[in-house]
């Protein structure tokens, strides 16, 4: 962590000295600990960074900086970034709704299928609802220029009661690899390592609706609107990076960077730490219930980053 203390010494506290013991879902951890990187960016109000997508009179922005946003029978409702990006780090803290959510999916994302809408690039964090018996669940997927059909999803548990107060969701995104993390802890990566990669500009979402199709155990648990609305808040937004040039080519784009890191090709972001590593290596071997790795009847041939 030398280049931490070397270029934010005012972040001396970023690391997490101590282990907290938790439990979710019935199971005890003790937390690794990892530095706090969504100290390291400047926050964007969500008045000046974001406009209503959909859902306008489920939106509520209070004071700039935090905006609930809600799903009842009549829609959901979503922000989506004034800019475009290229690369960076992002990043929201969520806090989700309380009570039966079955079938309900807040998600924290990056697309330009609004753009692409055959060949689309996403990068996901989608948060499950639960039904009467699990908890609230951590979906991640990735999209290069395909549909669908062409996703790579895992599926975590949480190791905290993500309805109690607000966590952060953060995505790194760069030429190297992609991190998604859950307060600072990284819960996958995947390297660029090929032509499934994403690669063309992004818009930034930040949305609640209606998967009742699919996202509870396949389905098998619609949303129940007698629970409605579904209110869920985001704040702290985040999002340090390279801002896209329409006119231009992604060199011309500029970069949006405040701090001394570069969330785009710094050396800080080309790998993770060995403390980021080895948070990672127990996040996945603690949490992770789902890998479309080792989903045979999905994928009759695996993936080639999976091999």
């Amino acid at each position: 962590m030398a280049f931490l203390q070397e270029k934010l010494p005012c972040f001396c506290v970023l690391i997490l000295c101590m282990a907290v013991l938790v439990s979710s879902h019935n199971r005890y951890y003790t937390i690794p600990s990892v530095p706090r990187l969504t100290d390291a960016f400047p926050r964007v109000p969500i008045s000046n960074g974001f406009s209503k997508a959909f859902g306008g009179s489920n939106i509520q922005v209070i004071n700039g900086s935090m905006a609930t946003l809600a799903l009842d029978k009549s829609s959901g409702s979503g922000l989506v970034s004034v800019n475009k990006y290229h690369y960076g780090f992002f990043s929201a803290a969520i806090k989700l709704p309380a009570g039966l959510t079955s079938g309900v999916v807040v998600a924290f994302y990056m697309s330009n299928a609004d753009v692409f809408p055959h060949n689309h690039d996403e990068i996901d964090i989608e948060l499950l609802g639960h039904d009467k018996r699990n908890d609230w669940v951590i979906q991640t997927n990735v999209y290069a220029n395909g549909s669908v059909n062409t996703g790579r999803e895992e599926k975590f548990y949480l190791w905290f009661d993500p309805t109690q107060q607000h966590h952060q969701y953060s995505i790194i995104w760069n030429n190297h690899h992609l991190v998604f993390l859950v307060d600072n802890i990284p819960v996958r990566e995947f390297q660029h390592s090929g032509s499934f990669f994403p690669s063309k500009p992004m818009s930034v979402y930040a949305t609640i609706w209606d998967a009742s199709q699919w996202a509870t155990h396949g389905g098998k648990y619609p949303v129940n609107y007698k629970y409605a609305p579904f209110r869920v808040s985001f704040a702290e937004m985040e999002m340090s990076g390279c801002i896209s040039n329409p006119t231009g080519t992604v060199t011309s784009c500029s970069k949006n960077t405040p701090s001394s890191l570069d969330p785009i090709e710094g050396p800080e972001f080309v790998k993770l730490s060995n403390q980021q590593s080895s948070a990672l290596g127990w996040a996945r071997s603690k949490l992770m219930f789902y890998s479309y790795c080792k989903d045979t009847s999905r994928f009759k041939v695996m993936p080639p980053e999976c091999k």
